[in-house]
């Protein structure tokens, strides 16, 4: 074993995947036969040279047009080696795909901040709607406590001001009436020289 071995979370991190990413990358890969290029020893899973190439590739070569453009601009462009190194190429095209997803997510992004910023417009208005709403409710409502207070005031003065005067009334019939009868009573006759 003098290859250099890898574990699938260091692969993971070289490509800039997750664990999960890589091993649903191999189940789905049928090129890749994971019992030719890895070797296990405990719970660990290390990958040859030779494997690593193999999952790096699959992870390269996207079907999209824009990728398969942006790896033959990378195979036409790169003498075949950076640094010396054959896989250098391999990094190039990785880090331009990364870029290229990246730009994809930043659209992705602006446009849900975009949505964001228009459900937070139209929570606004619909909060001012609600606002106003209330405000009209509570000059609807009943009035207040001091002008109900002044509305019983009135109300009671009104009434007392009512009996007052049924009671002048009733006094004055009183009186009326004790007039009547002082002036109907028959006068004794042993008065009548009194006077």
């Amino acid at each position: 074993m003098s290859e250099k071995l890898k574990t699938i979370k260091e692969l993971a991190d070289e490509i800039g995947v997750s664990k999960q990413a890589v091993w649903q990358k191999i189940k789905k890969e049928s090129s890749i036969d994971l019992r030719q290029f890895t070797s296990k020893k405990g719970n660990t899973v290390y990958v040859y040279v030779d494997g690593q190439k193999v999952i790096k590739s699959a992870f390269f070569n996207k079907t999209s047009t824009k990728k398969r453009q942006q790896k033959v601009f990378v195979d036409d462009n790169v003498n075949n080696s950076v640094d010396g190194n054959p896989e250098g190429n391999e990094e190039i095209l990785f880090l331009r795909n990364l870029v290229s997803e990246l730009q994809s997510e930043k659209k992705e992004l602006h446009k849900l901040l975009d949505q964001q910023q228009r459900l937070a417009l139209q929570d606004k208005k619909l909060l001012d709607e609600y606002k106003s709403e209330i405000n009209d409710l509570k000059a609807l409502k009943m009035p207040s406590q001091e002008t109900e207070f002044k509305h019983l005031d009135n109300q009671y003065k009104d009434e007392v001001n009512a009996l007052k005067e049924k009671l002048e009334n009733l006094q004055e019939q009183i009186k009326d009436q004790k007039r009547i009868e002082e002036q109907e009573k028959p006068r004794k006759w042993w008065g009548l020289w009194r006077k």
